[in-house]
């Protein structure tokens, strides 16, 4: 028997997976004492239970405590497993050790997590210099795949697309959503100076000009990348572009600038944000299925 728990923004997420499971929707009870120490109360019976907490990670260092809460009570009130439903899973960017002292906070979060919960279900990861999220993680950690949604929102939505990748990173799932979607697709040149400094090189796109442009990538947060990109599809006398994203993290102003370039912005809900108009709630509740 399951029992589907929420985490403070996170309840559309988890009565989905809910319903898709059969499972009962439970509820946690978190608010902040006077001196900013979190409280947190599971009001669902779960001894015997499997816990699927429900908390995509946008904002760890203010979710993971009551993460960690949660999943710690859930074990002393007897129940039979803990997983953890994180859609965003933050702590991906920081794999290597680039300059003397630095934390390599993906490999730290990494061990954290594996204390605290049984197994971990998560959409479309940042691996970069790691290949499977086994790498750093010492549980069962599944990373699930966005590309077949995202494919279906184009080719329901989109006339003649082109499918455009914002960098050399971006070419295996990028040419897997073209080829689902039935779309050629091109993939463009970055070169990152610095968390918000990038710089996209947009190679002669003519050939393209009768299509509708379709900029995709995984993560969207300061959005220059897609700012970038863009400017420089209109600057050749492109249509203005449809953006797509699988985590709509948009942090600042992100979200302003890029409306005013693009045709269209829609992304997953593995963050919740506005422009959440492709739900991954049955890819996860397939693989807990899957996993059971």
């Amino acid at each position: 028997m399951q029992v589907v728990l929420p985490l403070p923004g996170n309840e559309p997420m988890a009565a989905s997976l809910a319903g898709a499971l059969g499972a009962p929707l439970g509820g946690l009870e978190t608010r902040r004492f006077p001196d900013g120490e979190s409280y947190v109360r599971l009001l669902s019976d779960v001894a015997g239970r499997e816990v699927i907490l429900v908390c995509t990670l946008a904002a760890p260092d203010e979710q993971f405590l009551r993460l960690v809460f949660a999943a710690r009570t859930a074990r002393e009130l007897g129940a039979a497993s803990v997983t953890l439903v994180a859609p965003y899973l933050a702590y991906m960017r920081q794999d290597k050790r680039f300059q003397s002292g630095e934390a390599v906070t993906s490999s730290h979060f990494a061990d954290l997590i594996s204390k605290e919960v049984d197994r971990l279900i998560t959409v479309d990861p940042h691996l970069h210099r790691h290949k499977a999220l086994a790498e750093i993680y010492r549980i069962p950690a599944v990373a699930l795949h966005a590309a077949p949604l995202l494919a279906d929102w184009i080719k329901c939505e989109v006339e003649r697309p082109i499918i455009i990748g914002p960098d050399i990173e971006s070419e295996q799932w990028v040419s897997d959503v073209a080829g689902r979607a039935g779309a050629p697709y091109v993939v463009l040149q970055k070169e990152r100076h610095g968390d918000r400094s990038v710089e996209v090189a947009v190679s002669d796109l003519n050939t393209w000009r009768d299509r509708q442009p379709v900029l995709i990538d995984d993560i969207v947060s300061s959005g220059r990348t897609m700012i970038e990109a863009s400017q420089g599809l209109i600057a050749q006398g492109l249509k203005r572009p449809v953006c797509l994203a699988v985590h709509a993290l948009f942090v600042e102003d992100a979200f302003t600038r890029l409306s005013e370039l693009a045709q269209r912005i829609v992304s997953t809900d593995c963050v919740p944000h506005p422009s959440n108009l492709i739900s991954v709630g049955r890819l996860i509740a397939e693989a807990l299925r899957r996993e059971t």
